[in-house]
């Protein structure tokens, strides 16, 4: 989700269920992605979304481009699930038959497993999207981005019913060294955008769609949300842009791993 006023926003609600994790004060913060390689050994993982089970480490890096190559397109789905707006998000998806990467939230993942799996028995990739949405991440220790990263991983994974989150989205974009490599230590490629949808302020459709048509060019990830209110206006942006792109000759993907 990108980062905008509100902090934590509606998240602040429902955190304090969340397996004791302690949430800490949310702020405005600007974008810190760091895409370059990080130094030194990966950190030890201090719990495990699947235990006994072997985890391949993927590259440290922010993932920006699409495995369909020059003309591919990502669709990111963050925030979710909700039970109001994933399963017409889905539907939409369904009917233009698009596979998206849902950056799910692991208080809401644990609330509505069933929209979990719903996702997972689509086709559709799972992304870590951190406990409680903490868009402070980068300023806050080492111990709290583990405590939100692993948690989350271990949430979503539970929901799923076994299936791993195969990317990490830091929430507003607050990724830090650490968490970049904790998470690719943990098979969670970094995840980053290239396009900016801003549906989180309800702008209006048009106004979506012509943040996506005029930012395209930029690259190939699109930020778009099924959760944190009302998302009417993403799903009616969703129903014009997807046939609008296979019109125009775009392949949708999913970002590389």
């Amino acid at each position: 989700m990108a980062r905008h006023g509100g902090g934590r926003g509606w998240y602040g609600k429902v955190v304090g269920a969340a397996l004791g994790v302690t949430v800490l004060a949310a702020g405005a913060a600007v974008w810190t992605a760091q895409a370059g390689a990080v130094g030194g050994s990966a950190p030890k993982a201090t719990a495990s979304a699947t235990p006994g089970s072997a985890v391949k480490p993927v590259a440290v890096t922010i993932a920006h481009a699409s495995d369909k190559g020059a003309r591919g397109v990502n669709i990111t789905i963050d925030d979710g699930p909700d039970p109001v707006w994933t399963p017409q998000v889905l539907d939409v998806l369904r009917e233009y038959g698009v596979k998206a990467t849902f950056c799910m939230v692991g208080t809401q993942a644990q609330a509505h497993p069933d929209l979990v799996k719903k996702v997972v028995a689509a086709g559709h990739r799972l992304c870590d999207h951190s406990v409680s949405h903490d868009t402070t991440m980068d300023k806050q220790s080492q111990a709290y981005q583990s405590q939100q990263i692993l948690d989350a991983e271990r949430m979503i994974t539970k929901a799923s019913g076994g299936v791993r989150p195969m990317y990490y989205r830091a929430p507003g974009g607050a990724f830090t060294p650490y968490s970049r490599t904790l998470a690719a230590s943990r098979g969670m490629r970094p995840l980053g955008w290239n396009v900016d949808t801003k549906d989180f302020e309800r702008p209006g459709t048009d106004a979506i769609v012509a943040t996506v048509e005029r930012e395209l060019p930029n690259g190939p990830t699109l930020l778009f949300h099924d959760a944190g209110g009302d998302r009417s206006q993403t799903v009616e942006a969703l129903r014009r842009i997807l046939p609008r792109l296979k019109e125009q000759s775009y392949s949708f993907g999913f970002p590389v791993r």
